[in-house]
């Protein structure tokens, strides 16, 4: 390590707590030498993450030289880390490990020989790994083309070539990629080595040019040398290799101390997250710590925690002082949450293709009873006439105008709707001006009761202006005739026999009348942001209703019986609510495909899947 760096004071735990209890609880076979225990026996035959899951973790291994220095070479905390990985595999979903350089002190050949055989764990197993040629691993006057080493012995393509993640190396053996499956798509880890010559500077944009649809994690021994701050020679990087190649999204590099992160804007306008790991200027070492990159794709973060397997390991034979402090890092340069909307983050060079319109006939499940949708006009022209049932059961939709006011078709619709189109209505609270829909008169839908159950689906989406004072408790679609036509009066007789509202916290409220019940039926959703598509469902299995939202139930459904929806035989309305008999508020948003199906149906079923 050839740093101009003091070591800085950073905070850390003191103590075991629940969190660290449980860690070294599970991380008690993690402690080298001793025979392991039946969780590291238990590890499994080869190394199988789970591809298609939206959660995975890429392990980082920063500088390990002071236990591989001279005579004073001790491998066990650089085991109990990798053992960590095969143990802790299947739970934490490790995808992949990357050693960050300087793996020893000098590197000669019994260094190297010794880590080598250390990372047999992983090689035995087939764990995904890659490794980098730091300044104490060669001669650090050279680059990549310093000719044969005792590291390229060890760690050359010649030991990698077999492995399952393996993509190549450039010609001189110091620079690799590896390629692993995650999230139902392919990563690259770009390892590259201490100092890149010109041939190594074009053998790495050649390898990004022949994988233009892969994010790549960059990994190397010097770049970010402080918060904020790069290195010389990661300025180099900077503007040679990585603003120019979008597909770089994190860089990942060791040498310096302590901890620190950079975050820089690339040439197509993105950020490039870049940060240092390093803790060899800590107790033993830096006691091999490891860095989890917890990638969650589904919450748009990737979760970084820094642990001590080997420290943590140890718990069961009572830790030293300094021990219970380096066990599992705090500081905000160890422990930290890296926001990124990862399809946004890729569109520019793997776009998510948008998925395809699909044909009526492809909705009309075996118990439709109404299907409108609303494709195939000319975005922002008027809606006129009547709006097609396209089941084929009658429940066509006649236009009301109000106040002179409008409905337009619009293009937009959520991103899983079957139709690529929608209704953009115009309205708020009284005076009333604009338009909704209603079912035509004699429609079958106005007399159904759907005693054996039923499901509601409808697309939404609230524009920026939206408001609770001009827009709240508009309804998406409704039963008209109020509760006291049917001769239910418990309640607010004046109330509507069914509506799927928007509350003034834009909560989706399905609030009905069913066959069996004097009073009204209720259920909540949560809050539904402004300026987002939102697909709803209701259904009844004939005895009880659940509230979905985009397919996941909320909380607030009730336990109570709820058999069949009141009817008067009155049309239902679109994009409309109704109040003691009377039209009282119009929809402000965009309404995309309604279905109707006069049975219960499973999420799978649901339009949006």
């Amino acid at each position: 390590m050839c740093t101009s760096h003091e070591p800085g004071q950073e905070s850390a735990q003191a103590h075991s707590g629940r969190r660290n209890f449980l860690r070294a609880t599970a991380l008690l076979g993690a402690a080298a030498t001793v025979s392991l225990p039946a969780v590291a026996q238990a590890a499994p035959a080869r190394w199988r993450p789970d591809t298609m899951s939206r959660r995975f973790t890429l392990a980082v291994m920063p500088d390990t030289q002071y236990l591989f220095d001279g005579p004073s070479i001790d491998r066990e905390p650089v085991e109990a880390s990798l053992r960590y990985l095969l143990e802790q595999g299947r739970e934490e979903n490790i995808v992949f490990l990357s050693h960050l350089g300087d793996l020893t002190q000098n590197g000669a050949k019994e260094e190297c020989a010794a880590i080598g055989d250390a990372f047999r764990i992983l090689d035995r197993k087939g764990v995904g790994h890659s490794v980098l040629a730091g300044n104490h691993d060669v001669r650090s006057s050279t680059d990549d083309q310093r000719g044969p080493t005792p590291y390229l012995d060890v760690f050359g393509p010649a030991r990698f070539e077999d492995g399952p993640t393996f993509g190549g190396a450039s010609p001189d053996g110091y620079n690799s990629f590896h390629l692993f499956e995650a999230a139902g798509r392919q990563w690259m880890v770009l390892a590259l080595d201490w100092r890149l010559s010109a041939k190594g500077f074009a053998w790495a944009k050649d390898v990004l040019a022949r994988h233009p649809r892969t994010p790549v994690v960059l990994t190397t021994h010097e770049l970010v040398d402080g918060d904020d701050s790069l290195s010389s020679y990661g300025q180099t990087l900077w503007d040679r290799l990585i603003k120019d190649h979008d597909q770089i999204f994190l860089t990942l590099n060791g040498h310096y101390w302590p901890a620190a992160r950079a975050t820089r804007r690339n040439t197509a306008d993105n950020d490039v997250h870049l940060h240092l790991t390093n803790y060899q200027n800590r107790y033993f070492g830096g006691a091999a710590m490891i860095r989890l990159y917890r990638f969650d794709l589904d919450r748009n973060t990737i979760d970084v925690e820094t642990v001590s397997p080997w420290i943590l390991g140890r718990a069961a034979k009572g830790l030293n002082e300094l021990e219970r402090q380096e066990g599992e890092l705090s500081g905000d340069a160890d422990r930290f949450t890296v926001d990124i909307d990862f399809e946004k983050r890729f569109a520019g060079f793997a776009p998510v293709p948008a998925r395809a319109a699909r044909p009526v006939s492809t909705m009309l499940i075996p118990g439709t009873v109404a299907y409108w949708r609303f494709d195939g006009q000319q975005d922002g022209s008027a809606v006129g006439g009547t709006i097609r049932d396209r089941s084929g059961r009658g429940n066509d939709l006649g236009l009301v105008t109000v106040g002179g006011g409008t409905l337009t078709w619009s293009a937009d619709h959520h991103p899983d709707q079957p139709g690529h189109g929608s209704l953009e209505f115009h309205g708020g609270k009284p005076p009333l001006k604009g338009a909704y829909l209603r079912t035509v008169d004699g429609a079958p839908l106005n007399s159904a009761t759907f005693k054996d159950g039923y499901t509601i689906e409808a697309f939404y989406r609230l524009p920026a202006d939206w408001n609770p004072s001009n827009h709240a408790w508009a309804g998406i679609l409704g039963r008209t005739g109020t509760g006291g036509a049917a001769g239910k009066t418990a309640d607010d007789p004046d109330e509507p026999l069914a509506t799927l509202s928007l509350s003034n916290d834009r909560e989706p409220q399905w609030a009905v009348r069913p066959l069996n019940r004097q009073g009204i039926a209720t259920n909540w959703g949560q809050e539904t942001p402004l300026e987002t598509w939102w697909h709803l469902a209701v259904v009844n299995d004939g005895k009880h209703t659940t509230l979905y939202v985009q397919g996941c139930p909320v909380v607030r459904n009730p336990k109570a019986t709820a058999v069949g929806l009141a009817s008067v035989g009155l049309p239902w309305v679109l994009g409309g609510y109704e109040y003691a008999g009377k039209i009282d508020q119009i929809l402000h948003g965009r309404l995309g495909d309604v279905r109707v199906v006069e049975r219960a149906l499973p999420v799978k079923s649901f339009m949006n899947h």
